[in-house]
């Protein structure tokens, strides 16, 4: 199952936005690829984590244990929007420390 995972580095500058505010801006992001998929995970540092509210959602995912927030904006809380991977697999070990988004009406993670 997490023989498919591939994590490099993301090349440029990657943005987290949600409701229109910047969350966290980064050129540490990592590229992560599994099952023809492709996810942009932040390092936990550059994100403003003062807008994230911890959920009670947890996943078991291909890349491990997960743990979702909630984004908590000027007009409304977009639930579980944000995760991170709390118990990595061996393969996914890199994204410890790292936050990914769900892109949607709301969320938008795009390269600058």
């Amino acid at each position: 199952m997490a023989d498919d995972i591939t994590i490099k580095p993301a090349d440029g500058t990657w943005v987290v936005r949600a409701g229109g505010a910047v969350l966290g801006e980064s050129e540490n992001a990592l590229e992560v690829s599994h099952g023809g998929t492709v996810t942009i995970f932040f390092p936990e540092d550059d994100i403003a984590t003062v807008f994230l509210d911890a959920s009670d959602k947890t996943e078991t995912t291909a890349l491990g244990e997960a743990s979702f927030q909630s984004i908590v904006t000027k007009s409304t809380t977009l639930r579980n929007a944000a995760w991170r991977i709390t118990a990595p697999n061996e393969s996914a070990s890199q994204i410890e420390g790292h936050l990914a988004f769900e892109t949607g009406d709301l969320v938008a993670v795009e390269k600058l």
